[in-house]
């Protein structure tokens, strides 16, 4: 088999061979140049064996650009891995659209006691009782250290070796079509981690002079790099049948040429989907407010299939929490859940108090509703607080249902973050296991510097290093079957059981959608119509009632006292329910 490379900055190649320590030189082959500053030689590599590549004259190990397995870590070396080797027992899949579904985001450290592909294959049945229908993976890709949120990664081909490498990552797919699920992976292209980057020393894979909020900018200039990415994407949907991808802070990948690099993936996407003959989900999130992502690329568009909705959020979270510092200020606006509700963006060329400017642009009234992934809680909401707390940490139940019923009614496509369905107590805190000493202290002390900006007190800034940060990250899998844990559990369950019954609350399109918030003694009232389906969230201190359909009744409610007298819903203070008619 052919070994390939592209490396224009040096002017030799070796691809050294090692024994099964990884440590001991059995061979140096001599890569001879193919043009465009591509290397390549004739070796037939065993799955397993250890190998990586020497620049130049001199005698440093580098991993693979593309290695799908680093046992020793991103500073070793590689093991070639084959992925058709695995026995894949999925040839019926079908696959799951993302009309009509339910994501939950998941980070495989921190989901099960033991943080692993195959731990988390143990745990699919609570998903399936939930109603789930694709579970959505934080980045799996190789980084330095232990444990890491996943968006310090460097190898982004790898698999990292302490959730069980590669070969686990097939199981756990394999295992999630078993249950009728989908995965969605999350996937990283507009940054490098701090440690282990050596993909400079091959090749311009940054644009020098242009830098992101995480360093040098990716250099979507370079044809080579694109296909980095491009093949990457693929490479997931493909050799280890995921469902889908998410795409981290697409805002960030800064590209000058016509067709961009987006709109490449997703015309990729769905030339393999079509190969595949099951549906295959792209998922953006972008920070733009920019439809162009989604609408179709006959449409001037890049044809993606969905984008997070963080003005949904955090439309949510202020009227959940009544927090409106920082970017929640605007959202305190009284329109502001009618706005988003009907519209998908709140600032849609409207002035943004955040960003100092007007920002956003209208999404077109035949856009699918269900285009915009929406929640209430997901890991930046949470990690990048200062003490990473969760809603369930400082609210009580009745908010907490009403975030349930808010989030599972909404027109968009609902994602719950792991716990969330039962109000968990652990928090989700940021944290690093950066090997090297001076790495470690500057991001503890930028952590700590960052949120003194904001007037936190530094005491309850955990120091991301710390393994007690990670480990109290874990969820307590405890939790689920004790007092309020299983009564919010069972909620959530009966509200995705009621989603999928009633067509009104996937229906794609705007029609006979609508909300409106109004004030009420303590607090606000929120109301949202889908047809002749109400959902009323009573968050004041008093009763709040609104006209239902003829013939309606109560479909869920959750609090005592919900009553329907002739045409009108009565809900008390701090409950939520919905009623509509029967099918």
């Amino acid at each position: 088999m052919s070994v390939g490379l592209w490396a224009p900055k040096s002017d030799r190649v070796r691809l050294r061979r090692l024994d099964e320590s990884g440590e001991g030189v059995v061979e140096d082959v001599e890569l001879a140049p193919t043009g465009g500053g591509w290397w390549s030689t004739d070796v037939r590599l065993a799955d397993g064996e250890r190998y990586g590549f020497v620049l130049g004259d001199g005698d440093d190990l580098r991993p693979d650009p593309r290695s799908r397995r680093q046992p020793g870590g991103v500073h070793q070396a590689s093991a070639w891995f084959d992925p058709s080797t695995f026995a894949w027992t999925d040839a019926a899949w079908t696959g799951r659209q993302l009309a009509g579904g339910l994501i939950y985001e998941l980070h495989l450290g921190t989901f099960t006691p033991e943080g692993t592909l195959d731990a988390a294959i143990d745990r699919l049945d609570h998903l399936v009782d939930l109603g789930v229908t694709h579970v959505e993976l934080l980045p799996v890709n190789g980084f330095n250290g232990v444990w890491n949120w996943g968006y310090d990664g460097v190898l982004w081909y790898t698999v990292h070796e302490a959730y069980g490498g590669p070969a686990a990552y097939q199981r756990f797919v394999d295992a999630a079509h078993a249950a009728g699920l989908g995965v969605v992976q999350d996937v990283v292209y507009n940054h490098l981690g701090p440690s282990g980057n050596y993909l400079p020393e091959f090749g311009p894979y940054l644009r020098e002079g242009s830098r992101n909020t995480w360093g040098d900018s990716i250099n979507l200039d370079e044809d080579a790099v694109r296909s980095y990415i491009v093949e990457n994407a693929l490479m997931w949907m493909r050799d280890y049948h995921v469902d889908g991808l998410r795409l981290d802070a697409v805002h960030a990948l800064l590209d000058h040429r016509p067709v961009h690099v987006l709109q490449e993936i997703a015309e990729r996407t769905d030339a393999l989907s079509a190969h595949r003959g099951i549906p295959l989900t792209t998922i953006a999130e972008s920070d733009m407010n920019d439809p162009k992502l989604i609408l179709p690329r006959e449409a001037g568009g890049y044809g993606l299939t969905a984008q997070w909705s963080d003005d949904w959020h955090h439309t949510a979270h202020v009227a959940l929490t009544g927090e409106t510092i920082g970017y929640y200020e605007d959202f305190a606006d009284l329109d502001a859940f009618r706005k988003v509700t009907e519209g998908g963006f709140f600032h849609d060329g409207t002035y943004s108090s955040f960003r100092g400017r007007a920002h956003g642009h209208v999404i077109p009234a035949e856009v699918p509703n269900w285009r915009l992934v929406t929640f209430a809680q997901d890991h930046d909401q949470i990690g990048n607080r200062a003490a990473g707390d969760r809603l369930s940490q400082t609210l009580p139940f009745d908010r907490l249902a009403a975030a349930a019923v808010l989030t599972l009614t909404a027109p968009g496509t609902p994602m719950l973050f792991m716990g969330e369905e039962w109000g968990a107590k652990t928090p989700w805190q940021f944290f690093t296991s950066h090997p090297e000493p001076e790495l470690g202290e500057a991001t503890a002390k930028g952590r700590v510097a960052e949120f003194e900006k904001m007037g936190w007190d530094e005491s309850v800034v955990p120091d991301p290093q710390d393994p007690e940060t990670f480990h109290r990250s874990k969820l307590d899998w405890a939790e689920p079957a004790s007092d309020g844990h299983a009564e919010l559990l069972a909620l959530y369950r009966e509200l995705a059981k009621l989603r999928r019954a009633r067509p009104e609350l996937t229906d794609p399109s705007r029609h006979g959608l609508s909300a409106r918030t109004t004030e009420a003694v303590g607090g606000r009232v929120y109301e949202l119509r889908r047809g002749d389906l109400v959902v009323l969230v009573n968050l004041s201190d008093a009763a709040a009632s609104v006209p239902v359909a003829s013939g309606s009744g109560v479909l869920l409610a959750t609090i005592d006292g919900v009553t329907l007298d002739g045409d009108a819903l009565e809900v008390p203070a701090g409950g939520a329910a919905i009623a509509g008619p029967a099918l």
